[in-house]
């Protein structure tokens, strides 16, 4: 059995709670530290106008999200009742577009690709034998290459229906800029590792509820301390430890966002000039999430991809009714925004017009996460996991095969409370 050590978690969001959870699974004594009073970090629940209850973005997770959908298991939310799931699908409100049939990969995938609506034989042929390439080459390429490299034997309609919604939707970064070695690795672990892996995951219920309520009750249940609405000022090497606002810990873990994470490392005075650059030299892409509200359903599916472009910014439009919301009330997406919020409103709602052919929608509410990820480009160094002895980092920024997602602040939290013991 490990040496019982007190830790701190600093940051309360979904890696911050995934850590904390297995450092008490392995016998530890845990003290949760978060700035807001809300837990869920940057996937949480919001309270809007009216009583009504909103996510501070509309959140997609697919099946091969195993670590994620382990945790939840653990804590008792039931995936089942908590998430629709669906084989995936990118159709359009025309019926154009590909949706996978429920076949063992990658058969599902031949199959999507040959009955895609409103694709060519040529379009079919070229996406079929990209993909047999990348399998061939073990979904490996060079750290240079962007997506959009990887993808240049493709047809404009290959790319734009299928490769730019799957890009942005998991990196949050454009095809032109985004790694394409990252973007294999999803592809893989989706698609081409287990059945039902690139099964889309649509949240039944809010994102507190999903898995951050669940997590908070159980630590406390089990002794933890969750002390919300605490910003950690200051860490200080003490003899061995650590010292968090003057108290006494054995290990520290940072589990917020990486420029809080920065701002400590770099009040400690230690000798940590790599990581702090790793961490500041982050680039960020934003999402914008635009509720609207319609008189009625509106929607044939929970989810529906839309056509992008300079004037159309959202890529996808959830309808909340479907996933036990209010009656009429749509989720419009746009991942690596850049527009003022109130050019996004306007864009979106003729948007909705033109392509749903919805021309009354009343915005509710939008919410625009500026820092929402960061953006995954070739190449891109990202902070280790070991910061100092004693000080770990974990996040879905933290070095690792995953872009900025539910499943990579997931394993990183895990991850992060399995190496307690060996971080002195």
């Amino acid at each position: 059995m490990s040496l019982r050590m007190k830790v701190a978690v600093v940051g309360a969001g979904w890696a911050g709670l995934a850590c904390a959870v297995h450092a008490v699974r392995a016998g530890h004594e845990v003290v949760v530290f978060e700035a807001a009073r809300t837990l869920g970090g940057r996937a949480r629940r919001v309270d809007a106008d009216g009583g009504l209850v909103l996510d501070n973005g509309q959140h997609i997770l697919i099946g091969a999200y195993s670590a994620t959908l382990a945790l939840m298991r653990e804590l008792g939310v039931q995936p089942d009742a908590a998430l629709l799931r669906t084989p995936l699908h990118l159709r359009f409100a025309d019926g154009g577009g590909i949706a996978l049939p429920r076949l063992p990969a990658p058969l599902d995938l031949a199959a999507g690709i040959l009955t895609a609506r409103g694709w060519s034989w040529r379009d079919k042929l070229a996406l079929l034998r990209t993909a047999l390439a990348w399998r061939a080459a073990g979904f490996q390429c060079e750290a240079h290459r962007t997506v959009a490299d990887l993808c240049a034997a493709l047809t404009p309609r290959v790319t734009k229906e299928l490769i730019e919604p799957l890009c942005v939707s998991a990196l949050n970064t454009p095809v032109n800029q985004s790694s394409g070695q990252v973007f294999l690795r999803v592809l893989h672990d989706a698609l081409f590792a287990e059945r039902g892996g690139a099964d889309l995951l649509l949240p039944r219920v809010d994102l507190g509820r999903l898995l951050p309520d669940a997590a908070g009750g159980w630590l406390v249940q089990q002794g933890a301390q969750l002390r919300l609405g605490q910003r950690v000022q200051a860490l200080r090497p003490d003899a061995g430890g650590w010292q968090v606002d003057g108290e006494a810990f054995d290990r520290v873990v940072l589990a917020g966002a990486p420029w809080d994470a920065a701002r400590l490392v770099l009040g400690t005075g230690i000798e940590a000039g790599a990581w702090v650059a790793a961490a500041e030299g982050l680039r960020y892409e934003a999402i914008a999430t635009v509720y609207a509200q319609g008189a009625q359903r509106l929607l044939p599916a929970p989810m529906v991809a839309l056509r992008n472009g300079p004037q159309a910014p959202a890529q996808f439009v959830f309808d909340r009714s479907l996933l036990g919301g209010p009656q009429g009330l749509l989720a419009f997406v746009v991942s690596a925004s850049t527009a003022s919020r109130e050019q996004l409103q306007a864009q979106v709602l003729a948007q909705a017009a033109a392509q749903l052919d919805e021309g009354n929608l009343q915005l509710v509410q939008t919410v625009v996460e500026k820092r929402a990820t960061f953006a995954c480009t070739p190449g891109l160094v990202r902070p280790a996991m070991q910061v100092a002895p004693g000080l770990l980092a974990c996040g879905d920024y933290v070095e690792g095969p995953y872009p900025a997602t539910l499943e990579g602040a997931i394993r990183s939290g895990c991850a992060a409370a399995s190496q307690l013991g060996t971080a002195a």
